[in-house]
């Protein structure tokens, strides 16, 4: 359609993820609105974008939820926004692991209400967004959010149903899961891990994703090596020991000076800065990799 089908967006949250969705909307140049406990901590990082404290009395067309992993928190959140705007906003959840229909329970306005999860750092264009919908989700809701990503040149993923953590983070956390148990098991280390996902995983990954990889090599070899391996892999279904210890003892890595790393001395602001660049460098190459191929 030709009339932009939302214009102005609240992002509720203002941590990490939440500043950059925020950056996001605000470049592609819809009217953008924050929430914040304390709006004065924001100032001069969020350009273009209006900072507040307390719901805005129009009703905005989107709201994107993006507070801390606490169902009861979000939940109180909803209530809020249903009762100042009566269903009149649509309201997603940037929630990585909670379950949708569980923070849906209690919605009077469950059309209105989806799931968008945005992977880090979410102000890059050209990063994906899970776009994920209940069985209450209106048809016009996901539509106009996926309108509103591609503004802002970013690519939906869309998921029919709602699953606990999504495409991207079961993806991630199956990985990991093994990862840690190896770790657990003082099989490997944390470096010898980071090694082989560097510079054998990631890389034939960035050319042939999962799958197409399997192709390549023989899903018959696949289907055997699987028969002898799955059965040996950690199924256990309680989190892994060793980053229970670490969140225990607040060891959360960059942010605290320890973790899997030693950190200390450190600039975190510096250490992201430059990781989210050499991705950013890294992504371009795929795509002009891409470009090559087609020509």
């Amino acid at each position: 359609m030709s009339e932009p089908k939302i214009r102005i967006v609240l992002v509720a949250g203002a941590g990490s993820i939440g500043i950059g969705v925020a950056k996001s909307f605000a470049a592609a140049g819809f009217t953008t609105q924050v929430l914040s406990r304390n709006p004065a901590r924001l100032e001069g990082q969020l350009d273009g974008a209006q900072l507040m404290d307390e719901l805005p009395l129009q009703a905005p067309d989107l709201i994107v939820e993006s507070l801390p992993e606490f169902p009861d928190l979000k939940m109180r959140f909803y209530a809020q926004v249903e009762d100042a705007y009566q269903g009149a906003s649509i309201l997603a959840t940037n929630t990585s692991g909670l379950p949708l229909p569980e923070l849906a329970c209690s919605l009077r306005y469950p059309g209105q209400f989806l799931g968008m999860h945005y992977l880090y750092p979410a102000h890059l264009p050209g990063l994906f967004v899970e776009v994920i919908r209940t069985l209450d989700t209106s048809a016009v809701v996901v539509e106009k959010v996926i309108w509103a990503l591609k503004q802002c040149e970013k690519t939906p993923i869309m998921l029919n149903r709602p699953v606990v953590g999504g495409l991207f983070n079961r993806l991630q956390h199956a990985i990991l899961r093994e990862a840690y148990y190896l770790i657990d098991q003082e099989i490997t280390t944390p470096e010898q891990i980071d090694d082989i996902a560097k510079w054998f995983i990631a890389p034939r990954m960035c050319i042939t994703g999962l799958l197409k990889q399997k192709d390549i090599s023989g899903l018959d070899t696949h289907a055997l090596a699987q028969r002898s391996i799955v059965p040996h892999l950690c199924h256990d279904r309680t989190p892994s020991r060793i980053l229970e210890t670490h969140y225990e003892q607040g060891h959360f890595g960059l942010k605290t000076g320890t973790g899997f790393y030693d950190w200390s001395g450190a600039d975190p602001e510096r250490v992201r800065f430059t990781t989210n660049e050499k991705v950013a460098r890294i992504r371009a190459l795929m795509r002009k990799m891409e470009s090559d191929d087609e020509t």
